[in-house]
């Protein structure tokens, strides 16, 4: 009689990726957990959707998702050959990972960071290798190049401290680097700078965005990377045939073009980020500064458990994660006003 087979060996004894907590269909909860937009997209996005032409959903879609290619070559002020879209930034970063990186290469990134990177070494048998921080989430550049990498990976601002490296400190690291540097730039639309101003320079660097946290699209699962057409091309070699489809692509074209208004919930975002930053410190919390859409605090008397417990029994989901340095602390995505007020009265009520 057949039997299960059985997964490679890796895999049989990886753990996997661990996404945040997501309520049940029609449960209604406060979701402060996986650092969505608290905003809706742009109506240019509805309405570009509402007038697909149903022909474009009878046949493939582009190959390389070529109307956002053109869109976000025209906002970024690149060549279109400098961009490739994905389902998500995370098959972004999994392209990446298969494209230049094979079994026993290193791929080194800071710790913590976003929790995909060591997946992602695992499943490609890849050495994944993690450094500290330097003192004040400072990059460690050193001890990230003295790991001898291949290639390394960091998010920027932080995931999950919501931190920014200066983009003096990228160009600093590309400089002293010849192997892939993959600047994960997923909460960027949130902070005060970024590094699409060093790809001129350095053919090596990649920066990879997404339309889930800045854009209002987690739902819809868009990403992308710019990079050197010579890295889109090789890329584009492993990727699905058609990786995006047609109402993603229409949707993502539309959200990219309506700037103005993707800039001005950003700017929401900030003003409620300082706004409830302040309001944990007058409480005793220690936030640290954040450049992101949310930020990680460390609870009054260390009990980060007890309290995300309390807040799940009020309808109300923050991260939590159980891993030492982070287990005294919560990371907090910035929700409406109305919403971060009810946070904010219930880490104050009994």
């Amino acid at each position: 009689m057949a039997s299960t087979p059985k997964a490679r060996p890796i895999v049989e004894k990886m753990s996997g990726y661990t996404p945040g907590e997501q309520p049940r269909p029609g449960e209604r909860v406060i979701k402060l957990n996986t650092n969505e937009n608290p905003f809706p997209p742009s109506p240019a996005v509805i309405e570009a959707i509402r007038r697909i032409d149903p022909e474009r959903l009878r046949r493939y879609p582009s190959p390389t998702s070529e109307d956002f290619r053109q869109t976000a070559a025209r906002v970024h002020g690149v060549s279109p050959d400098m961009i490739i879209a994905g389902n998500g930034s995370d098959e972004i970063l999994a392209l990446a990972a298969r494209s230049y990186l094979g079994p026993g290469d290193v791929l080194a990134y800071p710790d913590p960071t976003y929790s995909l990177y060591p997946v992602l070494a695992e499943i490609g048998e890849i050495k994944g290798t993690a450094v500290p921080w330097a003192a004040g989430w400072q990059l460690p550049i050193d001890a990230l190049l003295a790991t001898r990498p291949r290639a390394i990976f960091f998010a920027n601002p932080n995931a999950p401290t919501g931190t920014l490296v200066p983009a003096n400190q990228v160009r600093e690291l590309a400089e002293r680097f010849s192997g892939l540097l993959l600047v994960d730039e997923a909460y960027v639309d949130f902070a005060d700078e970024n590094s699409l101003g060093l790809l001129a320079d350095f053919p090596n660097l990649m920066i990879t965005r997404t339309l889930s946290k800045g854009y209002g699209l987690a739902g819809l699962r868009f990403g992308y990377a710019i990079a050197a057409p010579a890295v889109v091309a090789a890329m584009g070699k492993v990727k699905d045939s058609y990786n995006c489809d047609a109402v993603a692509i229409t949707a993502a074209a539309a959200a990219l073009e309506d700037q103005a208004y993707a800039r001005r919930t950003w700017q929401l975002v900030r003003q409620e980020r300082a706004r409830v930053s302040e309001a944990l410190v007058r409480r005793g919390w220690q936030v640290i500064p954040s450049q992101a859409n949310f930020v990680l605090a460390a609870c009054p008397g260390g009990q980060a458990a007890a309290i995300y417990r309390a807040l799940k029994a009020k309808r109300i989901l923050v991260r939590f994660f159980d891993k030492p340095g982070l287990d005294d602390k919560l990371r907090i995505t910035i929700g409406t006003a109305e919403e971060n007020d009810q946070l904010l009265a219930a880490l104050t009520d009994p």
